[in-house]
């Protein structure tokens, strides 16, 4: 089993990873840059070493992470999710150094990191794919391509995610203006200027499955996700199982998620995205080979614990488990609490937290790396906690994830918190039925009011009273 591991990444997942290290006996280690010293993921490792003065660099530095797990005597190495994640490069240099690189392969990463390729490879297995093109070599063929896919098409970078280097395109007026700066951006975003299209599948829902594959040949999946409220191709919330699917489909998608897995040869854990179509029809995305950030939910709703899971597959260890022993109790949801003002088109909130209060009582988790006086830097993403829900029920869910959010307190920034209080009485969301337009087919969500409870505001009263007095 792995003794010694070094998280190379830093906030809430950095956290998450340190737990379940705790919890398997596993020595952790944390990196930080100096803006992050007093980051709760210093504080809950093990071991925590300083990256310097730069607030991003260092997180990207590959060479120095790897030297720095063998200096410090690991033999493994998680990259949680963004920053170095999908990079083959790292766990290629993982790999030369003798370090177990929690994920799947460089080749694997490489391959399903440019869409073209994993597009091939879809068709290959049997995976239905979107119609489009295998790659655009300029824009009079993205203009004769699109003519024949027929308007709206998504125009999107090779190497894209991240909801980057991606535009819909509507007219050929459209692709002529979005082509120059899709380049622009895949170039300094990704290094790689390799364009595609996509026939644009209008109002679908977003589906993702959970897979889990060692390297003894064992592929399952975990079930699905519905992530289909999102805002600029950025995930909000996120539910497991999604409320849309029959059995059947539920079923099938299962099962052209664990055929696209065999097909690349994947092992650890990795993610299955899907486009759900009005007439119920799935057409494969693209497959994110790390963690995911609401991998939680699936936690939630199976009872397995994905972290420690990606650990025992990179120790060389078989799944504990066949597909026939995983099942799927009740629905959760996750909420990605970003510091960020909706009021203000989602301006980013950084600055200091003054008071913090997580919700508790059944059925409720919170994955944060924040905590009364700590100060949300503006270098990263915004998201700063994950208020996870879980119940037997859909509408039992709506009930306790309306509670929880009340119940979780955010002071001295602006969070999405009362938006998605908003999101949840509105009548199209509680009815379990839709699409990745919801977010911007309904912009009066915004013009929420915030409530206070009684209990809250004499806590604020009782708080402001003391600091006036010094008692």
């Amino acid at each position: 089993m792995i003794r010694k591991l070094l998280i190379a990444n830093r906030g809430e997942i950095a956290v998450r990873i340190a737990r379940a290290c705790a919890e398997m006996g596993i020595t952790s280690v944390a990196v930080f840059a100096e803006a992050d010293r007093h980051a709760l993921h210093v504080k809950k490792a093990d071991e925590a070493h300083c990256l310097g003065p730069d607030t991003v660099a260092g997180y990207l530095n590959v060479h120095r992470l790897v030297n720095l797990a063998a200096a410090t005597g690991c033999d493994a190495l998680h990259p949680g999710y963004g920053f170095l994640s999908e990079n083959p490069e790292l766990a290629e240099a993982c790999r030369r150094r003798g370090i177990l690189f929690v994920g799947p392969s460089a080749d694997v990463i490489r391959t399903m990191g440019d869409k073209t390729a994993a597009r091939a490879l879809m068709i290959r297995a049997g995976v239905p794919v979107t119609p489009g093109t295998q790659g655009l070599t300029s824009l009079d063929e993205a203009v004769t391509a699109a003519a024949q896919i027929g308007y709206p098409v998504m125009l999107k970078a090779s190497a894209g995610g991240g909801g980057r280097g991606i535009r819909r395109c509507d007219s050929e007026a459209e692709l002529r203006s979005h082509y120059p700066r899709v380049i622009s951006e895949a170039g300094k975003a990704f290094g790689n200027t390799e364009l595609f299209l996509e026939k644009c599948i209008v109002d679908p829902r977003h589906i993702e499955v959970q897979v889990l594959a060692d390297s003894h040949g064992n592929a399952i999946h975990l079930f699905e996700r519905d992530c289909s409220i999102q805002r600029r191709h950025q995930k909000l919330i996120e539910i497991a199982p999604s409320p849309q699917l029959s059995e059947a489909q539920r079923e099938k998608v299962g099962q052209l998620a664990v055929q696209a897995a065999r097909e690349v040869g994947y092992t650890n854990a990795g993610t299955v995205e899907f486009l759900l179509d009005a007439s119920g029809e799935f057409y494969f995305m693209e497959m994110n080979t790390r963690l995911q950030v609401e991998h939680p939910v699936t936690e939630a709703v199976t009872g397995i614990d994905i972290v420690q899971e990606q650990l025992r597959i990179a120790a060389g260890l078989p799944l504990g488990f066949t597909q026939a022993e995983v099942t799927c109790r009740g629905f959760a949801m996750e909420f990605r609490i970003n510091a960020e003002d909706p009021k203000n088109g989602f301006l980013p909130s950084y600055g200091r937290i003054t008071r913090y209060f997580a919700p508790g009582g059944p059925g409720v988790r919170i994955d944060s790396a924040i905590y009364t006086g700590y100060t949300i830097p503006p270098w990263y993403d915004s998201m700063c906690a994950k208020l996870i829900v879980w119940a037997p029920s859909w509408e039992a869910l709506l009930r306790r994830a309306r509670r929880a959010l009340d119940d979780l307190g955010v002071y001295g920034i602006k969070t999405t918190v009362p938006y998605y209080r908003a999101i949840l009485d509105d009548p199209t969301f509680a009815s379990g039925h839709f699409n990745t337009g919801f977010v911007e087919a309904h912009p009066e969500l915004t013009d929420y009011s915030v409530r206070r409870s009684r209990n809250e505001l004499a806590a604020a009263i009782a708080a402001a009273l003391v600091a006036h007095h010094g008692y």
